[in-house]
């Protein structure tokens, strides 16, 4: 975006008055009406706020970078109604006149001091659109569709019009006004006005200090936005851009790393990439184009958990400038207290509490070592085994995998028509009811899957940095007991009792019947796979004795695999690892090997 499209207004000059519509609060326009205060340098800056807050207004001046909120009592009936003010760094109107004081301009404020603003319900293109398109396009393009005129909108912009006629008429002149406010205001420029005839109101301003904690709720651009804004602003004239995609992406980096510090997790590239999906339909269902603080906080706490969601919105909140100690008085205000229509986020955060957990009377507690390396000269390393109680969890989780591919799939096959001569399968109340308005009934035709599902691919971790180098294949001892091969950390490099480790699956690969599994990664057929996931699925293939294979990973197999999956009669059913409980997987990926079976019967003493 040049800045020749920024200041390229033409059609909103009237002699020596240009007008600069703004969508309030929006850092897109900020930034536009900065480089143009900057080049036009004007002998006036028209604003439109109101009068009466121009005390107020500029002793929050003063105060940035800090933030403030302007506080007053306007009447409402017989009970007086408090109105809150932010003024924050990003919104255009704080921005004219912080830069207009700045060039030395004089500052006109243009609403009239009467008793309330009038109300205008309004909604704008998402403003990240200036940055794709140019502002010219930006505004002609809300102005095709003006909102319907009031007699309150009418008599509000002459009001303005008459406080601006009222200025030097030689001077070359910037007024800054709202887009919805623009065209009455133009059309009131046409002729003389006269003065308010409204009774004027003159209420106490009282100035105070949010508390940084509580910033993210009262602002329309986020904290951490702002806080990028700051630096922006002065380096104008450099070749950065505040792009909003790019800080929040940022944001979400650094969100990942507190969480990492605070709970030893890590975020997959996968659910990054999941994150980036939701937060796009989250934007898009609110008719934006780049999603909110909100948004951001609400897909962390889905995909990933609570305790990143937490650290999402700790980090859109972030705003180093504000002080909770100031000479002002500082509140603690809510979104319901500034805004109409607030969402509420509830985010459950989990950490270990050790001296909150009760410890039962008797109680013995966990094994430790002696001595520093006790355990390791205790292992052999002849022979390797799995823990009973684990091969339960996993057998049974396989099983749950494999009724939902069969769910997904079956879902897939379904048809949808409306009401005939027959049921079929009975009737599709969420499509009834999305077509209601057709006064129509719609049933449901399920068509069944001919097969069941044999082996279970699940992976946890593609691992692009070789992270995951112990491979292993080992047979089940039952009828029960799938044969699994799995890729994982090293299980002896964290050993947790004597010859038991511990490690954290990669990957893994079940089949049933058991004793049927050669070695999969000797194994000469499947040395033309890429990766440990594609020799996973190509074994899960080749040893499958039903038709279907699931596959859950982070993305979908290649295309080769399709083909060689239909050569042998099979078919893969993909399930994205992002539709399955995060805090189940946590849980299943972790697994203890013992180097003999006589462990089995010490082991539980030793790991949990």
């Amino acid at each position: 975006m040049s800045l020749e499209t920024d200041i390229k207004l033409g059609s909103l000059e009237r002699g020596k008055v240009r007008y600069f519509p703004v969508v309030p609060g929006r850092v897109e326009f900020a930034a536009a009406l900065r480089r143009l205060l900057l080049v036009e340098k004007p002998q006036i800056v028209a604003v439109e706020l109101p009068g009466f807050l121009e005390p107020a207004y500029r002793r929050a001046l003063q105060r940035l970078p800090e933030m403030s909120v302007i506080l007053y009592t306007a009447e409402a009936g017989e009970e007086d109604r408090a109105i809150y003010v932010p003024v924050e760094p990003a919104d255009p109107f704080t921005e004219a006149l912080r830069t207009a004081e700045e060039i030395g301009a004089e500052v006109i404020f243009l609403e009239p001091d009467t008793q309330e603003r009038p109300h205008l319900p309004d909604q704008c293109p998402d403003t990240y659109a200036v940055q794709r398109i140019g502002l010219d396009p930006y505004i002609e393009g809300y102005r095709v569709w003006p909102q319907p005129r009031t007699e309150e909108v009418t008599a509000h912009a002459a009001a303005m019009a008459w406080k601006l006629q009222g200025a030097d008429p030689d001077a070359r002149t910037l007024v800054v006004v709202s887009l919805n406010l623009l065209d009455p205001l133009l059309d009131a420029m046409e002729t003389p006005q006269e003065a308010p005839s409204r009774r004027l109101l003159r209420p106490e301003t009282q100035l105070l200090n949010p508390h940084p904690e509580s910033l993210a709720e009262i602002t329309i651009e986020y904290p951490y936005l702002q806080e990028r804004y700051e630096f922006f602003r002065l380096d104008l004239e450099g070749e950065s851009r505040l792009d909003k995609p790019r800080v929040q992406y940022d944001l979400l980096r650094e969100a990942e790393t507190k969480y990492t510090e605070s709970t030893g997790e890590k975020v997959a590239h996968w659910q990054r990439r999941m994150i980036g999906r939701y937060t796009r339909n989250l934007a898009q269902i609110s008719g934006d184009l780049v999603s909110n603080a909100y948004d951001l906080a609400v897909a962390a706490r889905s995909v990933v958990d609570d305790n990143y969601g937490w650290e999402v919105w700790q980090m859109a909140n972030r705003y180093l400038a504000q002080q909770e100690v100031s000479p002002l008085e500082t509140v603690r205000l809510t979104a319901g207290e500034i805004w109409l229509n607030t969402k509420r986020l509830r985010i459950r955060r989990r950490l270990p509490r050790p001296k909150q957990r009760i410890k039962p009377v008797g109680l013995k507690p966990r094994k430790k070592e002696k001595v520093p390396g006790e355990w390791a000269k205790q292992t052999t390393g002849d022979a390797i085994c799995s823990y009973p109680p684990e091969d339960l969890v996993i057998e049974d989780y396989g099983r749950f995998l494999k009724k939902k591919a069969k769910a997904l799939l079956s879902e897939e096959r379904v048809r949808v028509e409306p009401f005939t001569t027959s049921i079929l399968d009975g009737i599709d109340i969420r499509e009834t009811i999305r077509n209601w308005h057709q006064r129509k009934i719609y049933v449901r035709q399920a068509d069944r899957l001919a097969g069941e599902v044999g082996s279970v691919v699940v992976v946890f971790d593609e691992d692009r940095d070789d992270r995951y180098q112990y491979l292993t294949t080992w047979l089940g001892e039952h009828q029960n007991e799938s044969d699994m091969a799995f890729y994982s950390t090293h299980p002896f490099d964290n050993i947790v009792g004597p010859g038991i480790g511990r490690a954290e699956y990669g990957g893994l690969l079940m089949t049933l019947p058991p004793r049927r599994l050669f070695d999969v990664w000797s194994d000469s057929d499947y040395d033309f796979a890429e990766s440990k996931p594609e020799r996973l699925l190509l074994a899960a293939l080749d040893y499958s004795t039903e038709r279907f294979v699931v596959y859950v990973a982070p993305k979908p197999p290649r295309s080769v695999f399709r083909s060689i999956a239909a050569h042998l009669n099979r078919k893969i059913l993909y399930v994205p690892i992002g539709q399955l409980s995060p805090t189940k997987l946590k849980k299943l990926r972790v697994v203890h090997v013992l180097d003999s079976y006589e462990r089995r019967e010490e082991a539980k003493d030793y790991l949990w």
